[in-house]
């Protein structure tokens, strides 16, 4: 079901000053900037910043696995024994993504995302 893992979102309090550090990081503008989500491509994984992001209360940073359709991923997980956490979100762009509650209580993101056909998995 997964084809690697593909993207790491970090929550940012400061989006601003988050985007201009990782951005002198990575020595890469972002790919995806918008002032819900900031992307960077890095060797063709995602590095992610969430102005929305909930590492205060510990469900962040939220890794997620590339899959072909976020539907049947979330359906599958669920099927498992997760539980939804977020409903199948559309960015734009082809990028869809969702997030559900393992069994042990851990956050799972699976993401669509066409800006990265053939990455490594």
């Amino acid at each position: 079901m997964f084809d690697g893992l593909r993207t790491i979102v970090y929550p940012a309090a400061d989006l601003a000053a988050a985007k201009e550090w990782w951005t002198r990081v990575l020595g890469v503008p972002p790919y995806f900037d918008e002032p819900f989500y900031v992307g960077y491509s890095v060797h063709g994984y995602e590095l992610a910043l969430d102005p929305n992001g909930r590492a205060e209360n510990g469900d962040g940073p939220v890794t997620y696995w590339a899959v072909p359709d976020v539907e049947a991923a979330v359906a599958k997980l669920i099927e498992e024994g997760a539980a939804e956490h977020s409903a199948v979100t559309d960015f734009g762009g082809g990028i869809r993504t969702a997030l559900v509650r393992a069994p042990d209580g851990n956050l799972v993101g699976v993401i669509e995302n066409p800006h990265f056909p053939g990455a490594p998995a």
